[in-house]
């Protein structure tokens, strides 16, 4: 059985985009389009679909690094801060960017809360997942 771990991350994200986009629960908030993804970055993506690359990537990252909430995720997607003739220092991404993927990943059925540890990967998500990989592992194979 194919899984997340036996295919590159890239195309699984953008596989798991797709499917994401056919969802009617994952929709991007009317200031996606304006929004930085943190404060270490200069532009707003230059992507049209990329709120639904991010959820991929949430989803992703929740599946492989367990249960997590909105803080430890927006660490995850940070980066280092400009600070000018100063040494660079590492800052997180946005919290409300990971905040609002994880809620509307929930509302899809897509993650479940699990108390004070945050959220965590539901049997629908993980389902999602795995027939992304699938495909992925079809398609490199071939």
């Amino acid at each position: 059985m194919v899984t997340v771990y036996d295919v590159p991350a890239e195309k699984l994200i953008l596989r798991a985009a797709e499917k994401l986009k056919q969802n009617s629960a994952i929709v991007p908030p009317e200031w996606a389009e304006y929004a930085k993804t943190g404060r270490h970055t200069e532009k707003a993506p230059q992507q049209e679909d990329w709120w639904f690359t991010r959820a991929a990537s949430v989803l992703r990252k929740i599946y492989v690094k367990g249960p997590m909430g909105s803080s430890r995720l927006a660490a995850e997607y940070g980066g280092y801060a400009d600070m000018g003739s100063k040494p660079n220092r590492a800052v997180k991404g946005s919290r409300n960017i990971a905040r609002k993927c994880m809620m509307q990943l929930e509302s899809a059925g897509f993650l479940v809360t699990k108390g004070k540890e945050g959220r965590a990967i539901s049997p629908s998500g993980m389902s999602l997942l795995d027939n992304a990989a699938k495909e992925v592992f079809d398609e490199m194979k071939s």
